[in-house]
This record gives C-alpha cells, sequence and structure tokens, in this order.
C-alpha cells in the first residue's frame, strides 16, 4: 500500500506485467502442445492443437464397415469430443495458475475501476 492507504500503482503495474509475461509464456506453450482423443478402443484418433484446431483424423481400417457408417461417425464424435476435453483440460492447467482470482472481463481490478 502507498501513502493513505492507497494501492502502490508501481507495484501494481510491475506485477500485471510479470502476470501478461507469463500469460504470454503459457500461451505459446500451449499453441504448440498437441492433445489426442480416442474412441472405440482406439480405433479413431484425433489429434488436436492446444490451441483447439483439430489436426488429424487417424481411422483404423478394421472401423470401417459400409454397412454401419453411423458406428463410425459416433466414433469420430466421440475422440473429437475427448480431445476437446484434453484440450481444455490442459488449458486450464496452463493457464487457470495465471487466471485464477482475476476478476471476470468488464470488471475491473479490486479498487481500480476501469482497470
Amino acid at each position: 500500500m502507498g501513502p493513505g492507504g492507497q494501492p502502490d500503482l508501481q507495484h501494481l503495474m510491475q506485477q500485471a506485467m510479470n502476470i501478461q509475461e507469463q500469460l504470454a509464456s503459457a500461451q505459446a506453450e500451449l499453441a504448440e502442445a498437441e492433445v489426442t482423443g480416442t474412441a472405440g478402443g482406439g480405433l479413431v484418433r484425433v489429434t488436436m492443437s492446444g490451441g483447439g484446431e483439430v489436426t488429424a483424423v487417424k481411422i483404423d481400417p478394421t472401423a470401417v464397415d459400409p454397412s454401419d457408417v453411423e458406428t463410425l461417425e459416433d466414433m469420430v464424435l466421440a475422440a473429437v469430443h475427448a480431445a476437446a476435453q484434453e484440450q481444455r483440460r490442459l488449458a486450464e492447467e496452463k493457464l487457470g495458475p495465471l487466471t485464477a482470482g482475476l476478476p471476470e472481463a468488464g470488471g475491473g481490478l479490486p479498487g481500480l475501476p476501469g482497470f
């Protein structure tokens, strides 16, 4: 705290800059990461970037049954969901500690409206 119980703005700005640097580093790590979701006991594999972009879909030939396309579609969808869940988990792991306790968008910093 500064004089008169006011927040030390220089200290707050330094903290904000440190968090911003850590956040940028975590985002870069996340962007380079890949996660995989599987379904059908591994017959369908979906690879997704840490940013949430699907980068590959692999389907074991034994999963392809022309008379039962619906099951294959369900397995692809399940693998996409599994990859997305893993991507969200990874994002929370990388970014969660840096954003914990920060105000929601538009809320401002405590004691500093508009920041």
